[in-house]
């Protein structure tokens, strides 16, 4: 599968991050617990050089929980403040602000000296599509500041959120990078959710993701869907289908309503707390 998606309004999503940095104090980059390395944007590190750090792995209640502690210390090693984060149900939200002040603690001791008091941390809050910022943010914030959607591309503008005196958010919406030089990355970010479904052949995703959760967490699916996992991964796709009676007319299985399901519950959590990719 040769997987790009670059829509137009990502180039101007990037320009205006450009634009906007020498504002920020602290960028909050939101990653995908189960993929930490193929959901950064590499362009975020270039955009974010002398401004302090903070990783939050969101959706780790859906990554395998050993996997991500490896990742926490794997970016606490290169510098970054790190922060395991569940954005829907808003556990741990609390400790976010001391991380914050942690992370801020030079800029706000520099402008204590200057005489400068109360002068608010501002964070860009970035990340790629659907990784949960808006989330987040609604969440941090315990209202609706932002709109949010389980797709990719509902942020399309910028927009600032003062959370306190202390503290304003800006939100930017989800950007991804032209090429994806190893197709491995953009499969990971397609079955993640991450690109837009419509451009996807989804039985060809659901054959990559049985491949890689029969070698790294065989028996998942043999538990959530009752089959035998020494089949082929198309045989275990027609057995998912009849499983969950997914048929057309004439008794044909549906290999496509399979896939959609495999795929699904996958990204809902449902077949297990699965990570892609390891340190």
């Amino acid at each position: 599968m040769n997987i790009q998606w670059y829509p137009g309004h990502m180039t101007k999503a990037k320009r205006m991050m450009e634009e906007d940095i020498k504002l920020i104090d602290l960028v909050i980059e939101l990653v995908d617990a189960r993929l930490p390395l193929s959901s950064r944007n590499p362009d975020i590190d270039n955009l974010a050089k002398n401004k302090s750090r903070l990783i939050l792995l969101n959706k780790s209640d859906l990554a395998d929980e050993r996997v991500n502690n490896m990742w926490s210390d794997y970016f606490k090693e290169k510098g970054f403040f790190v922060f395991k984060l569940d954005a829907r149900s808003g556990s741990g939200m609390k400790a976010i602000n001391s991380i914050i002040q942690e992370a801020c603690k030079e800029k706000i001791e520099r402008d204590r000296k200057r005489g400068i008091l109360n002068r608010p941390v501002r964070a860009m809050v970035a990340g790629i599509p659907n990784v949960g910022k808006s989330t987040f943010i609604n969440s941090y914030a315990k209202k609706a500041c932002t709109k949010t959607g389980n797709k990719p591309g509902v942020t399309k503008g910028k927009q600032w959120i003062k959370l306190s005196k202390g503290l304003e958010l800006l939100d930017t919406p989800g950007i991804l990078w032209p090429k994806f030089e190893d197709q491995e990355v953009g499969l990971r970010l397609a079955i993640s959710g991450s690109i837009n479904d419509d451009i996807l052949n989804i039985s060809e995703l659901s054959l990559e993701l049985i491949k890689m959760l029969l070698k790294d967490y065989p028996g998942k699916l043999a538990e959530r869907y009752d089959i035998d996992e020494t089949m082929t991964p198309v045989n275990i796709l027609e057995a998912v289908a009849i499983k969950r009676g997914c048929l057309k007319k004439g008794e044909l299985v549906d290999l496509d309503k399979a896939a959609n399901i495999i795929i699904d519950e996958f990204r809902a959590g449902k077949i297990g707390r699965i990570t892609l990719e390891k340190p």
